[in-house]
């Protein structure tokens, strides 16, 4: 027993003896490259250090820049020629996201035909893009799971294929790849079965202990990593929510609070094996809803969080001239109070300001249906459709309007818009339900 247990004492010491050189090799060549001196780790980019000041997306990169922003990353190529000739003109650094299927999808890493044309595809994209001054690095796959039993040894083999095809045909850029949260498996998997330059951790709620777990696995990885996603807590395990499921979001204002308090209290900035983060998501689009993350309006007006986000990168206080939401009442009712609503009813519907109404400019009353439902629990990409008719009348912050006639969840949202490009965003969760009366009177 006592040699058995030596055995895998000596086992596991060479490994994270044999990782830790690994992760120390400095390649000071090529337009990006990574130095390591002494556990810490630096970004280089034409010759100079490069500290990451980043955000999730691809949109208002002149805004970005004048912030104090530097780089964005990409889920995928689409539209990348105009987004890299935009982030040139912006002076921003880009991350070009390569997506490729989940290890979970073995039919496609089966079939040997699917596998080459994916190779001979992004073998293309990489040399025609390489030479753009705004390439920074690669991200192969976003959020892929590495198992590790023999079974997707084919899966490996395709992605190693592609990140060896990297360093060989653009040895000026990095590659990395992206996981949900900090996993120990998987870095492991990462080191011993891919050549990936860095770890990069999309990390939201559990930023919260980041630190400590990278301290606690730097006995076996000690290389560098980023954080290419992360922000406010996200509509999904942990959050908030009414009796029947849906998500409790936070006000626009909160959701600016956050973002900087967990920047200042919980990012790893001393760490110096961080290369840069990536605040998400800097743009609009529906997830759950179509405020959660996003920063900006569909018509591009700017929320609070950019604010936050200036101060971050500038390392100042956070202010705002932005109107700025204490909270949503609905018939005196807050979110967590679980609000059933009959249908085709009247009811009234508020928001409190914390600074006055004085930025405010108008508000923009809107009834969605929830966004319940998921396919292979994907989310939407797409809003819900706005059911008209509702809102009955509107004075200063207070709206009255009808519930919907079909039963079933709903959320009530407020955009107050301000003369200088703000928006502020909250909404509450509903839940119309028929009685057995409301059905008779129906018949």
């Amino acid at each position: 027993m006592l040699l058995t247990l030596r055995k895998y004492l000596f086992f596991f010491l060479f490994l994270s003896t044999l990782y830790a050189c690994s992760d120390s090799r400095s390649k000071r060549s090529g337009k990006v490259f990574i130095e390591q001196k002494d556990g810490d780790f630096k970004l280089f980019k034409n010759g100079k250090p490069f500290a990451i000041k980043g955000a999730a997306g691809s949109e208002h990169l002149d805004l970005l820049s004048e912030l104090g922003g530097n780089t964005i990353k990409t889920w995928d190529t689409t539209h990348i020629d105009s987004i890299l000739k935009k982030a040139n003109e912006a002076n921003i650094a880009v991350i070009i996201g390569l997506p490729i299927p989940e290890s979970k999808h073995m039919y496609f890493y089966n079939d040997d035909a699917k596998v080459a044309s994916q190779f001979k595809t992004i073998k293309k994209l990489v040399n025609r893009v390489k030479d753009n001054p705004s390439v920074l690095m690669w991200c192969v796959g976003n959020e892929l799971v590495f198992p590790h039993k023999p079974s997707y040894n084919k899966f490996y083999g395709a992605f190693n294929d592609i990140v060896d095809m990297i360093h060989s045909d653009d040895p000026d850029h990095p590659v990395t790849t992206t996981m949900i949260n900090f996993q120990r498996k998987t870095i492991f998997n990462l080191k011993m079965r891919t050549n990936v330059d860095i770890i990069s951790f999309n990390i939201f709620g559990r930023i919260e202990s980041l630190s400590q777990e990278l301290k606690d696995f730097s006995w076996f990885w000690k290389g560098p990593y980023l954080l290419t996603e992360w922000g406010i807590d996200g509509p999904w395990d942990g959050t908030a929510e009414t009796a029947w499921g849906a998500k409790i979001e936070q006000t626009s204002t909160k959701k600016a609070e956050q973002y900087y308090s967990r920047y200042k209290e919980k990012m790893p900035v001393n760490d110096g094996r961080l290369l840069g983060s990536f605040i998400f998501y800097w743009g609009q689009k529906q997830e759950t809803t179509h405020t959660w993350f996003s920063i900006f309006d569909d018509a591009g007006n700017k929320t609070e969080v950019v604010d936050a986000a200036e101060a971050i990168w500038k390392g100042k206080p956070l202010t705002t001239t932005a109107p700025k939401l204490n909270y949503m009442l609905l018939n005196s009712k807050g979110a967590k109070d679980d609000i059933f609503l009959k249908p085709n009813e009247k009811n009234t519907a508020e928001v409190l300001m914390l600074n006055g109404d004085v930025n405010v400019k108008r508000i923009v009353w809107e009834i969605y249906p929830e966004d319940w439902y998921k396919i292979n629990n994907v989310n939407n990409t797409k809003k819900p459709l706005l059911i008209k008719g509702l809102i009955e009348h509107t004075q200063d912050l207070k709206v009255i309007f009808n519930t919907p006639i079909k039963e079933g969840p709903y959320r009530i949202f407020a955009t107050v818009y301000d003369d200088k490009g703000y928006v502020a965003t909250c909404n509450t969760p509903f839940y119309v339900l028929k009685t057995d009366e409301d059905s008779r009177a129906s018949n």
